[in-house]
């Protein structure tokens, strides 16, 4: 009769039990001290290689390195490399290549001890885990709050001079966090090259990569793959200095406004660029933002491309840590200081376009002073959008609309995208009017959904305009219908 808890083989054969005990204290001792150490001592005992894969984060832990690919690609079809032995373990797989030698009820006792250790590491782990992520939100916090040099000391010195920002929201944010904090397997080891932070900030996920000013990329291929897989939207900005913290938050959120289905991560540096700014005249156009903009400091200018950026007051008093009154207040001086009505579509515009413009020349001041004509965000200078390159432009983006759709985007924009408005003045129902706005997306193959995109097109419409886009000459044919012409 066998002893219980031993197979017949092992009662039959002492050293087959022995050997058992050899392999399981192996593989304890190796876990008490690291999972890539156990990973290590598996692919040891197995005389073959070991990996540990994450569906998000690739290869977790591989021995040998070069071993990763085939681990990966294993874990993701097992089918097609039934030489390997797999084990779900901690939110991954666990994947075993034996060498030939090694007999199958060896090399199984090895998979399935190593992943009940990997299990038990992953309890460990979630247990602390909720505490440090408190204590990366905090961090998080500080450093939005200007506390950069503590948490800089506190993270490596001034090792650490810049920061790239990256913020998710979705429905499915808490499942996310969890997943991108296994994948980035944070740390706030002092002296590191880089140091991750992940906190959840009124419900939306920020992560800030802090490092020497070169980002590596892993961290956006990370965010990119969790953002796909949990249908996130985000934002990303930087590389930054780390005193411009606040600034690369702000700018996150901004962009995250831009971010769609189809593209899910949209740079900070991405949102508002088109093929126009780079036909502009170059001298001219410097002259006019800067004599435009010379009433605004800087923190004036972030706040206005933020508010253009994000499409509404609101969205940018989100995005910029403020509330919504202070956000109105702070426009409505703004509006003063630049002696034009920040409310109207073309106004808005204009002052886009003026935000994005090249540094200005050192004489543009000199013009300004010597009165060469005053600058205003009503209108363009006549030899800004006036060349054939300009009009190229125009005609490319918006021409080939048919009249009631040009009419109908015109009005839409005119009411700062909202439907019901510009529905009636249109005198047609919001569903017709969404329908033709579905209609202009797909002939622009643009995202009409983006404030800076909208911004371009009324650019567009009213550089290409050959008669009053006037919702009174929206062709009819009886009632509140229309005909084609």
């Amino acid at each position: 009769m066998s002893t219980t808890g031993t197979t017949g083989h092992e009662a039959a054969c002492p050293g087959g039990a022995r050997q058992a005990r050899e392999t399981t204290d192996r593989l304890l001792r190796a876990a008490t001290r690291s999972g890539a150490h156990l990973i290590a001592e598996a692919a040891l005992l197995v005389q073959g290689w070991a990996v540990l894969a994450d569906p998000i984060a690739g290869a977790v832990y591989s021995t040998p390195a070069a071993a990763a690919a085939d681990g990966v690609h294993a874990a993701a079809d097992p089918y097609e490399h039934p030489h390997c032995l797999q084990r779900p373990a901690a939110g991954a797989v666990l994947v075993l290549a034996p060498g030939p030698t090694v007999p199958p009820e060896q090399a199984a006792r090895v998979a399935t001890t190593t992943a009940a250790l990997l299990e038990v590491r992953g309890q460990r782990a979630a247990e602390l885990r909720g505490e440090q992520m408190r204590l990366h939100t905090t961090l998080v916090g500080l450093l939005l709050a200007g506390h950069t040099t503590a948490v800089a000391d506190t993270l490596g010195g001034n090792r650490l001079t810049h920061v790239t920002v990256y913020r998710l929201t979705g429905a499915d944010v808490p499942t996310a966090h969890q997943v991108l904090w296994r994948a980035v397997r944070p740390s706030l080891a002092p002296h590191a090259e880089a140091c991750t932070l992940l906190g959840r900030l009124d419900g939306e996920l920020v992560v800030a990569e802090l490092h020497r000013g070169g980002d590596d990329g892993r961290v956006l291929r990370l965010v990119s793959r969790v953002s796909e897989r949990h249908h996130l939207l985000a934002g990303m900005a930087g590389p930054l200095p780390l005193a411009e913290m606040p600034t690369a938050h702000s700018d996150a959120a901004a962009a995250r406004h831009s971010a769609t289905a189809d593209r899910r991560v949209v740079p900070a540096d991405a949102v508002g660029t088109s093929r126009l700014t780079p036909l502009l005249p170059t001298a001219p156009y410097a002259r006019w933002a800067g004599a435009v903009l010379r009433p605004l400091d800087p923190a004036h200018q972030h706040l206005l491309l933020v508010w253009l950026r994000t499409g509404s007051k609101p969205r940018a008093a989100t995005a910029l840590g403020l509330s919504a009154g202070t956000v109105r207040a702070r426009i409505r001086e703004l509006s003063r200081l630049l002696r034009a009505d920040l409310e109207d579509a073309t106004v808005q515009a204009h002052l886009l376009l003026a935000l994005r413009a090249p540094a200005p020349a050192d004489d543009a001041a000199a013009d300004a002073e010597n009165g060469n004509g005053p600058a205003r965000l009503e209108t363009l200078p006549a030899a800004l959008l006036d060349t054939d390159a300009a009009r190229s432009w125009a005609l490319g983006l918006v021409g080939g609309l048919e009249p009631h759709l040009r009419i109908a985007l015109t009005c839409w924009l005119d009411h700062h995208a909202r439907t019901a408005p510009a529905a009636a003045e249109l005198h047609v129902h919001r569903t017709t009017l969404a329908n033709w706005l579905t209609q202009c997306a797909e002939h622009l193959a643009q995202n009409l959904g983006d404030a800076t995109v909208r911004a371009e097109i009324h650019l567009a419409l009213r550089a290409t305009r050959t008669g009053p886009d006037d919702p009174a000459a929206l062709p009819r044919r009886g009632g509140r219908t229309y005909r084609r012409l």
